[in-house]
């Protein structure tokens, strides 16, 4: 009797919950299409566009675009802080400058938007 060849093992589809918000459904694609490009490549079945792909995202080129992407992001969110500060020292300014008032006998001035017509 001939040796049994071992079968490979079957992969069967991971059963994982289905996603609760649009991000989570678009990573679980994400994450079933990088899982496919990778078998794809080990298999050498993968097609030009997905070589490519897989190519430029290890360039020192993309690396870098990516670093000034993520400093811009952080520069933005400092920006932000900032404006978020000023607004509140704004506030903090008129609350002392009302307080003053009122310890001199001035009654406060009544909150007014500046920007409104």
């Amino acid at each position: 009797m001939p040796p049994r060849r071992q079968k490979e093992p079957e992969e069967r589809p991971s059963r994982r919950r289905q996603a609760m918000t649009p991000e989570a459904r678009e990573n679980q694609m994400i994450s079933k299409a990088v899982t496919l490009a990778e078998k794809q490549l080990e298999n050498g079945t993968a097609s030009a566009q997905v070589i490519s792909l897989y190519l430029k995202l290890g360039s020192s080129r993309e690396r870098l675009e990516q670093e000034r992407l993520h400093h811009e992001n952080q520069l933005l969110q400092v920006k932000r802080e900032a404006i978020e500060s000023a607004q509140r020292m704004e506030v903090i300014y008129q609350e002392a400058l009302n307080a003053m008032k009122s310890y001199s006998g001035s009654p406060p001035e009544e909150e007014s938007d500046e920007y409104e017509d």
